[in-house]
């Protein structure tokens, strides 16, 4: 059986506990990963400490120099990269590639790192008085990641980190870690010295010897919110900067004069791509009047008995299995309890059974109908192959409720009317929008987050909010004098001059 080990400098104790690593599609167990404690992070941490003062002293033009060696080795290695991916977490194989296809856009970002790094400077800000800042590395970093994209955000969160001159160490998901420890092979691979990007693997105990630990700088991490508010409490306890993305529970408002058509093509995608594994999935559809709903309904009704669902390596399949055995039965479990609480099972995804795949975890794609708010099934976060049909009375009904549900991550509005859609993103309490786009993800130069109960902390991922994240500012006022002595060039404070 294949083993996942950690992957840092210097060498790793034998394992006393390991964790089954899934075959998804076949229902097998494939592999087996280490997981680590305390002493292992230790080690890591050491090795960090070592080699991140010397990475912060290297001029940004070589650090880019290596993160552009990276990209093309990523790139390189990308089948290779996206068939693991696949293998371990179940989406298919297009779906994986365009998982490292959206990290690596966060890759290209820090490429750049010279001209993101470049301060501010005022002359003349007083007599003879000049201003300038800088922005300084942290030292070490960590990232806990999930195991919906274990390509895409380690790195988001490892790019940036690096690149901006602090040592990193990821803990991903014990569910599916082989990708990025092949991550962090191709960066040493690329030039960077061992020790600036580790890998360790572990649980609980794991994560919160990284939470605690005094030479850890910053956490960032992305998995569900009630963890996340755990990792954001501990973490900032412990005198850390934290970035802590949750849950999501998005949303899609369709007006009466949208494109169904249209509309219903991106919820196939968007609802059931990936398995419904996915922070930005849309599992809320919002359309406005009961005409609206009914010509929706009727629309998405073959739309959906079309999506064929198939193993990872099934080119023709629109999406694969879930990730666990547990998680098909936490997704089936959901699709219960929104019927006992009163909601109409349109299509019913729940004992979905693959030929020659029986052992698989396939969820079938489910539709359902005349959801309410009041419903536990739509207050929580489903995580799977599973879209809800919510009906709004009116527009001010469509802004009223994501605005008021307990996740902010994303929402969509499908319309002609650019007024609605004007009024609709600047009056919404979601923290990403997208107006006509299904999954309104941020490109790279600009910042990933939600709101509310999708995000703790002050800083976003990537971007410049993620540079902000991952660096200190210090700020610099300087002259120099030419006098002789007799007072005449007293100090005076620039903004009182």
């Amino acid at each position: 059986m294949r083993q996942v080990d950690h992957f840092i400098a210097g060498n790793s104790p034998a394992a006393t506990r390991k964790h089954k690593i899934w075959n998804p599609s076949t229902g097998e167990v494939q592999a087996e990963v280490a997981l680590g404690d305390a002493s292992l992070l230790d080690q890591a941490v050491a090795a960090a400490k070592k080699v991140q003062p010397e990475w912060a002293a290297t001029n940004p033009q070589k650090r880019a120099r290596i993160m552009f060696e990276f990209k093309r080795l990523v790139e390189e290695n990308k089948q290779q990269l996206a068939e693991l991916l696949a293998s371990e977490h179940g989406k298919v194989v297009d779906d994986a590639h365009g998982d490292v296809q959206r990290g690596l856009e966060v890759i290209e970002y820090a490429c750049g790192i010279p001209q993101a790094l470049k301060g501010e400077y005022t002359q003349g800000a007083g007599p003879g008085i000049d201003v300038y800042s800088m922005r300084q590395p942290l030292g070490i970093g960590a990232g806990i990641t999930p195991f919906n994209f274990p390509a895409m955000i380690p790195m988001w969160m490892f790019g940036m980190a690096i690149a901006a001159g602090n040592a990193f160490i990821l803990k991903p998901s014990e569910r599916d870690p082989g990708v990025p420890v092949r991550l962090a092979e191709l960066f040493v691979e690329a030039g960077a010295p061992e020790g600036l990007l580790q890998v360790v693997h572990g649980d609980k105990e794991m994560v919160d010897a990284i939470l605690d630990h005094e030479d850890i700088a910053a956490v960032s991490f992305v998995g569900s919110s009630d963890i996340a508010h755990y990792v954001y409490k501990r973490g900032v306890a412990a005198g850390k900067r934290v970035q802590a993305m949750g849950g999501a529970k998005n949303h899609g408002i369709v007006m009466p004069d949208a494109d169904l058509d249209q509309v219903v093509n991106d919820l196939a995608g968007a609802a059931f791509g990936s398995a419904g594994e996915r922070c930005m999935a849309l599992p809320v559809v919002v359309p406005v009047g009961e005409d609206t709903a009914d010509r929706l309904r009727e629309k998405l009704i073959p739309a959906i008995n079309a999506l064929r669902v198939g193993v990872s390596t099934d080119k023709d399949a629109h999406y694969g299995p879930v990730v666990t055995p547990e998680h098909r039965a936490r997704i089936e479990q959901w699709i219960d309890t929104a019927e006992k609480e009163g909601a109409e099972v349109v299509i019913d995804g729940r004992g979905f059974s693959l030929q020659g795949h029986e052992d698989g975890f396939f969820v079938g794609p489910t539709l359902l109908d005349r959801v309410t708010t009041d419903m536990e099934s739509y207050q929580e976060e489903i995580f799977g192959p599973v879209l809800q049909i919510v009906r709004a009375r009116d527009f001010e009904d469509a802004v009223r409720l994501p605005s008021e549900h307990q996740y902010g991550n994303g929402v969509a509005i499908f319309t002609r009317n650019g007024h609605a859609a004007r009024e609709f993103a600047h009056r919404v309490n979601v923290g990403m929008v997208g107006i006509n786009v299904p999954i309104p993800v941020p490109v790279s130069y600009h910042s990933f987050g939600g709101w509310k109960r999708s995000g703790f902390g002050d800083t976003d991922q990537y971007g410049m909010e993620g540079l902000k994240f991952w660096t200190k500012a210090k700020k610099v006022t300087q002259r120099w004098p030419d006098g002789g002595g007799d007072g005449s060039n007293a100090f005076v404070i620039p903004t009182m001059g």
